[in-house]
This record gives structure tokens, sequence and C-alpha cells, in this order.
């Protein structure tokens, strides 16, 4: 039987192939702009804190879905983000490219385009779009894919932060991968383990960057992980379910959430 994973990873193949065939193939982004590292972002911030701009999941429904940029990420940023994670899938999560744009042209910190990677396609709109890595989810690509979409980002100036949900998946890691996340979340049950990053820890390479990502909800829970050694702690639900998320992420911080 089919799970949400699957269905979401259907219709992104769809739409990807759709779109190459509208514009004509991959575009050239070899004059577009440079964007900050994330990597160095996240190794240098006192938080840590990849804070994300959603609208709706499909594990959570809506959540904050007349959210506009203009109104958060500058907030994030300026509450002491070290990043920020931008849907942009729009059937499943109400984001867009746009969002991405609008991002970039009001921040200074690195932008992670959130989305179901599975064409260089996408990593060359991220570049025009602003982003400064893209996300390579484990489950959704095979090792050799994993590879090539490394090498390409690379080649293009951007980093890539690759998503890891069990022990399993971390045969697939890219051997240059930047940033490795542990999403405590299933993706095909969208069930949340939250103590999954604290046990995976001591199995991830030393030469990346590590996330946490997704059930975090206490600056406690932050400071145990980055115990355990991780530097980058992707955040959404927590901060976006408030009227403002980056008062939310404040006091995230401040531990009073």
């Amino acid at each position: 039987m089919a799970n949400i994973l699957d269905e979401i990873i259907a219709n992104k193949r769809r739409e990807i192939d759709a779109e190459i065939k509208r514009v004509g193939g991959i575009p050239d982004i070899s004059g577009s702009m440079m964007s900050p590292s994330m990597k160095s972002a996240l190794i240098n911030s006192q938080t840590g804190i990849i804070a994300e701009f959603k609208r709706r999941s499909p594990s959570k429904g809506e959540i904050h879905p007349k959210a506009m940029v203009n109104d958060i990420i500058p907030g994030y940023e300026q509450a002491g983000a070290a990043a920020c994670s931008v849907l942009t899938d729009t059937p499943y999560f109400g984001g867009s490219l746009t969002d991405l744009a609008v991002a970039s042209s009001l921040v200074s910190m690195p932008l992670l385009r959130k989305d179901f990677t599975v064409s260089e396609f996408q990593i060359a709109q991220a570049r025009l779009y602003g982003a400064s890595a893209v996300l390579l989810i484990a489950a959704v690509l095979s090792a050799e894919e994993m590879q090539r979409f490394t090498r390409y980002a690379h080649a293009n100036g951007l980093e890539v932060l690759v998503e890891v949900h069990n022990v399993a998946e971390l045969d697939k890691l890219p051997t240059d991968a930047d940033m490795v996340g542990v999403n405590n979340r299933d993706l095909t049950t969208f069930r949340t383990d939250p103590t999954l990053s604290l046990h995976i820890a001591s199995l991830l390479p030393d030469n990346v960057v590590k996330v946490a990502e997704s059930g975090l909800t206490s600056i406690s829970e932050v400071n145990r992980l980055r115990d355990a050694g991780y530097r980058g702690f992707l955040i959404g639900e927590t901060f976006m379910r408030h009227d403002h998320p980056a008062d939310a992420l404040r006091r995230f911080l401040s531990n009073e959430l």
C-alpha cells in the first residue's frame, strides 16, 4: 500500500517533469549570486536554530495558513536564528519558490530550500531563487542520486543537507555531504520520536555538521542534542503555530515558551 511519502514523490516527479518540459531544460545558473554558507553559519552560531517557514503539513494540516514571508522571516533573523528553512512545495505544504525569493531579498542569513529534491532542475532553481543549501532525503533517493545531486550542488555553489531517519540510511551518505540531518519524524507515517537524534548521534560522520530535525519543543532538548554533537536544530511547527513566530523563537531561546 502506498504511503503519504510515495504519493508526495510521485506527484513531485510529475510536477518537475512538466516544468522541465515547459521551460525547455535546466536553466543556466552560472551568473546567479552566491549565497552565504549554511554550514559555516551553524558552526559559528550561538543558537544553531534553523527556523522554518511553513503554512501547513500533511501530518498537522493547517499550521499558519496566511503566513507571509515578510512578516516572519526577518523577525527570525533578528531573534537569533542561524538560518531559515523555507518550504517550497505547494500542494502539501503551501509554500512556493516565490517565498524563497522574497526571503532571500529580505535577510542575509542562509536559506535552505526545503522540498523533495528529485532532479538537478530543483537544485538549479534553488540557486536562482537565493538558497544557500538544498535538502536531499535518503528515504527518497538512491545512493547514486544523492552523490550525483551533491556534486551538482557543489559545482553550482550550493551546500547539501542530507536527511536520514534510521541507521540503514547512513549507508547512502555522499562522501562529501556538508550537513547530515536526523529527522525525528518518519516520513512514511509522519509519527515523531524526539529521541531518535540522540540515539543516532554517535553513528554520524565526524566531518559533517550534525542537524536535528522535527519534534523539538524546548531549549533543554536542544542543549542535550548540542552536548551530543549537534550544531543545527531545525524547528518549524513549535514556532509557526504561534501568531508571531519570531516572538516564539525569542521565548524559546529564553526558555519561556
